[in-house]
């Protein structure tokens, strides 16, 4: 009897790596330079505090409660008596939700230099991100912790995206995106993104699909927290043509569970090559260096199909405060290219001449 784990949470920095066939050498060095440099790698040292604030049991109850209202009256006996992966983590159903649900794993401080590709302005504030898109449903509890102060970190703007089943990334018409050039409309599109506040334990859930892949580079998503960002009125971030930030880096997830996942329709439409965590330069130097970059997951029913609920609570330097460029921005009329973006194209008319920016018009 196991409980599935390993939803790996790697926050590697991006838009060098993220680019297929890049040359990913300088961003191997950079991370080996962080990590001999780095006191903390996770936030084993932040475990006494945050049980005695109350934290960790306001974390379990949380999580219980959520994978208890994703189930739909399934038997949670039968999903932990379900060999979901390999961790070896022999849980029974009698075992105690202070076991299942601790904070027993924290992610490592990583460098946060570059964010990957196409990250957009002008997003959703919304928890459920799906929209018309099809996939393994994914529900994520994300805790963001001060790595200094082992605090919660509340009232900062948390933003995710990823790319869908095929490899393609929404609000983009560019050649390297799954369906390169030929989607023109895509620029208009924003599934798959969206932005929540962490409330005062430090903690936003997304309800979004597992992503798919695209050449070159394993399964991951993004992952975003501005700095001192403002919501609008129509519920939408406004930052123009950059973002400032405290953190951006990407998630990884356990191969065994990308394999389950990928073995399932619509990923199994998707032609691109699909590199494994062991092939992706990356996440293998991640690993080389000591770091623990691993989420927990667990299955919502008997299989993967059925959706999954994973939960991390991870560290960040509060203090950082640096300028993110985005590939585009999302605009009351839809979606704009930036011209200094080297991941995007200019589609023909794409209505945006008229617009103000997002800040200034409410957007």
């Amino acid at each position: 009897m196991r409980l599935s784990f390993f939803w790996a949470f790697a926050l590697l920095s991006g838009i060098a790596v993220a680019h297929p066939g890049h040359d990913h050498s300088h961003e191997i060095a950079q991370r080996r330079a962080f990590m001999a440099n780095s006191k903390r790698t996770d936030l084993s040292h932040c475990v006494s505090k945050l049980k005695a604030r109350g934290i960790e049991s306001r974390n379990i109850a949380r999580r219980s409660a959520m994978i208890s209202s994703k189930q739909q009256k399934r038997d949670l006996d039968r999903v932990l008596d379900t060999n979901h992966n390999e961790t070896n983590l022999r849980y029974t159903p009698t075992t105690a939700e202070t076991t299942v649900f601790s904070s027993n794993t924290g992610c490592a401080l990583t460098p946060e230099s570059t964010q990957g590709p196409y990250y957009i302005t002008g997003e959703h504030v919304r928890r459920n991100l799906i929209e018309d898109q099809q996939g393994v449903n994914l529900y994520m509890d994300l805790q963001v912790i001060d790595m200094n102060t082992c605090d919660p970190v509340p009232d900062v703007w948390l933003e995710v995206w990823s790319c869908n089943a095929t490899g393609v990334y929404s609000g983009v018409v560019a050649a390297a995106n799954g369906d390169g050039t030929d989607d023109l409309a895509n620029i208009d599109t924003t599934w798959l993104r969206g932005i929540q506040r962490t409330n005062a334990d430090g903690v936003v859930q997304f309800d979004t699909l597992f992503p798919g892949h695209y050449t070159d580079r394993a399964t991951h998503m993004h992952v975003l927290i501005h700095h001192n960002a403002t919501e609008l009125h129509n519920q939408t971030l406004g930052s123009g043509n950059s973002t400032r930030v405290m953190h951006v880096g990407q998630a990884f997830f356990d191969q065994s569970l990308i394999s389950a996942v990928e073995a399932t329709y619509p990923y199994t439409e998707n032609t691109q090559v699909l590199t494994e965590n062991a092939d992706d330069s990356i996440l293998s130097t991640e690993a080389s260096l000591g770091a623990d970059p691993v989420m927990e997951y667990a299955y919502i029913g008997g299989s993967v199909m059925d959706g999954i609920f994973a939960w991390l609570s991870f560290g960040i330097n509060v203090t950082k405060n640096y300028e993110v460029p985005a590939s585009g921005s999302y605009w009351e009329d839809g979606g704009r290219p930036e011209d200094n973006s080297e991941w995007t194209v200019t589609p023909p008319e794409t209505g945006s001449s008229n617009s103000s920016s997002a800040a200034s018009s409410g957007i």
